[in-house]
């Protein structure tokens, strides 16, 4: 059988990338597809609970998910939110799919429609009961707010402030405090700070994972800070002999994915480009 003609998927620009499309292409059978959620799948908005995935994303990743071993959505946030604002549930092709949510502390599978999780860790609750107060001691202003993420993590939205990198900043070094006295990270993202149990992240959620079902290629898209734990991972699967390909969805605002990336979209609309091109290019 002759080899998928590479050129139908975007041309990576770096060598290792390179390897890992051919690796993708080649033996598909095999291929792990990583995503995250916003910014990667759905567009960024200033209220999170009004994210859905990209209108074309879901029949994009159900073209591709029968070619493939696996597709795994790895996000921050609940997986079962997630699996609702994405519509991933009951979608023909996708009774695969595995959601990631909570950086990998919960695991929803479309094969029995469930959540898998781990009891809450008690730090979240408490922090959360100190930041109304830790706000308003900041002084950042209206615009700030908190997000509830199913007692497993809260965060802090600065997006909404008059000043959203300002008020940003100001809040890092308070919210890491109240972070630490409550045995929590902080974890950085595109005018959010998100405290969450140490741990896990999306690295540690795709390696597991991609050992679990032997994947001999992995691809990795994402948009944020959180991301780059996963590209870390990606990068050590490389250097132990299993290719992989980084993609940065357009992401402006964090230039340290676009600098690691093999292939840059610009934005979702480009990640469902992406995953069509590599559906058509696989036997």
């Amino acid at each position: 059988m002759d080899r998928p003609d590479p050129g139908a998927a975007p041309a990576p620009a770096t060598q290792a990338g390179r390897d890992g499309l051919e690796a993708l292409l080649t033996r598909p059978e095999k291929a792990l597809i990583g995503l995250d959620f916003d910014g990667t799948l759905a567009p960024i908005v200033a209220d999170p609970e009004r994210a859905r995935a990209h209108p074309d994303a879901v029949p994009a990743l159900a073209e591709l998910a029968p070619k493939v071993a696996a597709v795994a959505v790895v996000t921050g946030r609940p997986a079962d939110v997630a699996v609702r604002n994405g519509g991933f549930a009951g979608v023909p092709g996708l009774e695969h799919l595995v959601v990631l949510g909570h950086y990998g502390a919960e695991r929803w599978d479309a094969a029995t429609g469930t959540v898998t999780a781990p009891a809450p860790h008690p730090g979240v609750a408490a922090a959360r009961e100190e930041l109304p107060g830790l706000l308003g001691r900041a002084g950042t202003g209206q615009g700030t707010w908190i997000e509830e993420k199913g007692g497993r993590a809260v965060a802090v939205h600065t997006r909404r402030a008059a000043d959203p990198e300002a008020a940003f900043e100001a809040l890092r070094g308070p919210l890491t405090g109240l972070a630490t006295r409550h045995g929590l990270v902080v974890e950085p993202g595109r005018m959010v700070l998100e405290l969450r149990p140490p741990g896990m992240d999306k690295g540690v959620a795709l390696t597991e994972y991609a050992r679990e079902i032997g994947a001999g290629s992995v691809l990795y898209a994402g948009d944020d800070l959180g991301d780059l734990a996963a590209y870390t991972a990606v990068d050590e699967l490389r250097s132990t002999g299993t290719p992989g390909l980084l993609v940065c969805s357009g992401s402006h605002e964090v230039t340290e994915l676009r600098e690691r990336a093999d292939v840059v979209t610009d934005g979702p609309s480009g990640i469902v480009r992406l995953l069509r091109s590599l559906a058509a290019a696989m036997p």
